[in-house]
């Protein structure tokens, strides 16, 4: 590491200590998930029935196979040892030790949590975290949410927690759970809880220590910890002990003498669920049962078991704070508290230490805050991933069979998955499970924190045991045969220039290795996307759900589309393959053989996309200057899908420039470059042309020529399609009085535009992309606009918007969509932020305004935060875009 560039701060020590193997500051972290439940995990139903084969009313009592979850809590690596805050307020029907949320059938748009909620800080070692949780005084409305809920319709917004009037008056508790680590395996934790009502209020906390379930399923030695030896927890002079063969022991200390330690096992209340006998008299209910159904005989009087809790409770006065503090470590303390407010303290300021060398110093307060915020929630949303597909398809040996239908059901062509892993979630309650796309997107925001764990992440993808042995990325859990955008390649070259700039080192070998298996992924592109074998390429919805007028993945009414995202992004792959390649051949000659290849490549991708197959069929519309996808038709009929969306945007992002240096290095690249211009000018007048020099004498290879990038971006850029207050539309505003039409087999199918959730169960109905603002595609438009400007210059400018007479360059195009994404966040005059529009106790309440969700996708006209709320995923890119252009918000 270059100390010139980053100094070496106490938390840069500690993840130089971590690259190094010397320490191991990231054993314990917020690897936990929101929500075990309800997943293809935990399901072993027939036919994938997984919302209901483990519903949320299962979770207090039913043990999870694959990984546990908690409220603000933590594990090991290996999710051993587990620790979540549960409260009860006197009032709830049951013990709060989760999130609650709506499942898929009972959301009117899908699954959705209903908990307010905030990440508030991390670095990247978890050397000092914090959370804050607002639990309401009243009963928790879980019925109403559910049966209001099922009454709407798509047409209706989302019945929320804040529309049942819960959190009125301030009638809530602010609970604040932080962590600072003493070492890496001595961890201090501070629970913090405040009536913020106008009345005394009941509050019960219940710090909660548990061993992951690896003793019911039946192995006296299972590939991941798995054994029929149980872990220990017993109580010894006011301390828990925590006892595991795997893990060693640990002590549970707690500086306030609880009301008292309750003790049970994390085991199945099989007697509740299925009428079944169960293993032990205490079961993974007893704290819900015992506190709050008053079953006195619940727990373990013994004071052992696999499951306690420290419970305390007190009546806050109004405006009344109370804090109680544990401290968990490998280490008997002789004096566990003597250190905890200077822990607390130095982590603190070593936090601020850290992050005050990693932001932008240009930034204003607010910039700050909102980066800080987005950089914790990804730091939050990592989790331990576990499945074992072989295992889970054949069922564990305590249990019965599985059902047969299985073996031929999801995922049951994965066999050779076997994942156990800390991964980047796109969101830990809505989607607790990766999305290959999604991650690529994550690890922009992450490597400007932590450079090792982006590459780490990036890297896991390419390795055996999540890549097809065909080459196909896996997907998501749900399906991991559907296909994603091949986005990996670009997140790759990104990190790689990232940690570059960073420290000051290129590191070649994660560069090299990723790209080798990169080209076995992209010939899984060729071989099986490729359906005429003629460079135009399908691949169903390609992570954009309801976008086009059909079900892409579905059966079709015809015989296949020829999608232009597809093809764009195929174009885009061996582009960023290509400069990968030339980047590698500085050492090594022999890539520059791989970068021809592929440049070939790309100039028949341009060529096929303005002459299918040499039929004279074209992707391109010369009528409306935009890309459509093309319906191929049983009868050879080939049909125009006239839907101005991003799919028709998307040939912007294949564009890379190449310096002048880099071609008199490479002469073998240089010269057969040469020869394709002149020899096949056919493939090479499709494109931008590549043999003309731009500023600098740098090269273009682009999609798009300048007179079709300029007919794109005057579509992109007109307030009527494409362009709103806050960014790019995925849906032209055209289709608002314009509705796609198309009738097929007696059958009208159609496109309207909504700029806010989906209308349609199409996928689900938990996303929209018919209009709505999403960050991922947004930031790679500003990407290749950048990248078009780094060869045009000042030669080629724009009207913005379209219609304006206000011409200027792409680079200040892209400066501009910057801005209009960061000010969602940003608070205006009157100190509203557009990502809570309507949220007007985010805007009048003084201890919610200061708190940010970052949002799946945004109202196209409002800006108001939709679908997950905490998928700062690939929204935490507001973070790079912060870095990069922050300082230029008013």
């Amino acid at each position: 590491m270059n100390e010139k560039t980053i100094p070496q701060s106490a938390e840069n020590k500690r993840l130089a200590g971590y690259r190094e193997r010397e320490t191991n500051w990231k054993h314990w972290g917020p690897y936990l998930s929101e929500r075990a439940w309800g997943t293809v995990r935990e399901d072993y139903s027939p036919h994938g029935s997984a919302w209901d084969y483990f519903p949320h009313d299962h979770a207090r009592s039913r043990a999870y196979r694959w990984n546990e979850d908690g409220l603000a809590g933590i594990s090991d690596r290996s999710q051993f040892l587990c620790f979540a805050l549960a409260l009860w307020n006197g009032n709830d029907p049951i013990l709060k030790e989760r999130l609650f949320g709506l499942t898929g059938p009972e959301g009117n748009h899908g699954e959705d949590v209903k908990e307010v909620y905030f990440y508030l800080d991390s670095t990247p070692t978890h050397s000092y975290m914090k959370m804050l949780y607002k639990y309401p005084h009243a009963a928790y409305p879980y019925q109403d949410l559910i049966e209001t809920n099922r009454r709407l319709g798509y047409d209706s917004p989302e019945y929320e927690i804040f529309d049942t009037g819960i959190f009125a008056d301030g009638n809530y508790f602010d609970v604040f759970v932080e962590y600072a680590k003493a070492n890496q395996n001595d961890i201090f934790v501070k629970i913090t809880a405040v009536n913020r009502g106008e009345n005394s209020a009941e509050l019960h906390l219940l710090p909660t220590l548990w061993f992951r379930n690896t003793w019911s399923w039946g192995y006296a030695e299972g590939p991941m910890g798995e054994t029929d030896e149980k872990p220990r927890l017993y109580l010894d002079d006011g301390k828990v002990i925590a006892e595991h063969v795997g893990l060693g022991t640990y002590w549970l200390c707690s500086e306030e003498t609880p009301d008292e330690w309750l003790f049970t096992e994390n085991e199945s209340n099989f007697e509740k669920l299925f009428g079944a006998e169960n293993h032990s008299p205490y079961v993974k209910d007893a704290f819900h049962r015992f506190l709050v159904a008053d079953e006195q005989d619940a727990i373990n009087r013994e004071q052992t078991g696999t499951k306690t809790a420290a419970h305390f409770s007190r009546t806050l006065d109004a405006g009344e704070a109370w804090s109680i503090v544990l401290r968990l470590t490998n280490v008997e303390p002789e004096e566990p508290f003597a250190i905890s407010a200077e822990t607390f303290a130095q982590r603190m300021k070593e936090a601020d230490a850290f992050y005050a060398q990693v932001q932008n110093p240009d930034l204003n307060a607010d910039a700050l805050a909102v980066q800080r915020q987005a950089f914790a929630g990804m730091l939050w949303s990592k989790q331990l991933y576990y499945y074992d597909i072989e295992q889970w398809l054949a069922g564990d040996p305590a249990f019965p069979a599985p059902p047969p239908e299985r073996e031929d059901g999801r995922n049951s062509g994965w066999k050779h998955l076997y994942n156990f892993d800390l991964i980047s979630m796109p969101d830990k309650w809505e989607y607790p499970w990766y999305a290959t796309w999604d991650l690529a997107f994550h690890t922009i925001p992450i490597c400007l924190i932590d450079p090792d764990f982006a590459k780490r992440q990036l890297t896991l993808f390419t390795r055996e045991w999540y890549m097809h042995p065909n080459g196909q990325f896996p997907a998501y859990e749900w399906a991991f045969g559907d296909v994603n955008p091949p986005v990996h390649a670009w997140a790759a070259w990104r990190v790689y220039k990232i940690d570059a700039k960073l420290t000051g080192e290129f590191d070649r070998q994660f560069l090299e290795g990723i790209f080798l298996k990169l080209m076995l992924n992209f010939t899984w592109w060729v071989n099986r996307k490729d359906e005429d074998d003629n460079n135009v390429f399908q691949g169903g919805f390609l992570g954009l759900d309801n976008i086009s007028v059909f079900d892409r993945s579905g059966e079709l009414p015809g015989k296949h589309i020829d999608q232009a995202d597809g093809t764009a992004w195929m174009g885009a792959y061996c582009l960023q393959l290509m400069t990968i390649a030339l980047e590698l051949a500085k050492e090594n000659v022999v890539y520059q053989d791989a970068a021809t290849k592929l440049f070939e490549h790309f100039l028949r991708i341009g060529t096929a996309m303005t002459d299918i197959g040499g039929r004279g069929v074209t992707l391109w519309d010369e009528q409306d200057d935009f890309f459509y996808d093309k319906l191929h038709m049983p009868d050879g009929e080939i049909i125009p899908l006239r839907v101005r969306s991003l799919v028709g945007l998307l040939p912007l992002f294949a564009v890379e420039t190449i310096e002048p240096e880099m071609l008199e290095s490479m002469p073998v690249f240089a010269r057969r470059m040469e020869w394709f211009c002149e020899h096949r000018p056919y493939l090479a007048n499709n494109v931008a042309a590549v043999d003309d020099p731009g500023v600098g004498e740098r090269r273009l290879a682009a999609l798009l020529s300048a007179d079709r990038l300029r007919k794109v971006l005057a579509v992109m850029l007109d307030e009527n399609e494409f362009l709103s207050p806050y960014g790019i539309r995925s849906l032209s505003k055209y289709h608002e009085q314009n509705p796609f039409e198309i009738t097929l087999n007696d059958h009208t199918s159609r496109v309207p535009y909504w700029p806010g959730v989906a209308r349609s169960g199409l996928f689900g109905g938990n996303s929209n992309w018919r209009g709505p603002i999403w960050f991922p595609i947004n930031y790679l438009i500003i990407e290749s606009l950048q990248k078009y400007h780094h060869y045009y210059g000042e030669e080629l400018k724009v009207e913005l918007p379209t219609g304006s007479d206000n011409w200027v360059t792409l680079d200040e195009v892209a400066t501009d969509l910057s801005l209009r994404l960061m000010r969602l966040f940003m608070a205006d005059e009157n100190g509203k932020r557009p990502c809570f529009d309507d949220d007007d106790i985010f805007h009048e309440d003084e201890h919610f305004a200061p708190h940010l969700h970052f949002h799946e996708f945004f109202h196209a006209e409002s800006g108001k935060g939709l679908g997950a709320s905490h998928q700062t995923g690939w929204t935490g890119l507001v973070a790079k875009l912060l870095q990069q252009s922050g300082e230029l918000l008013s």
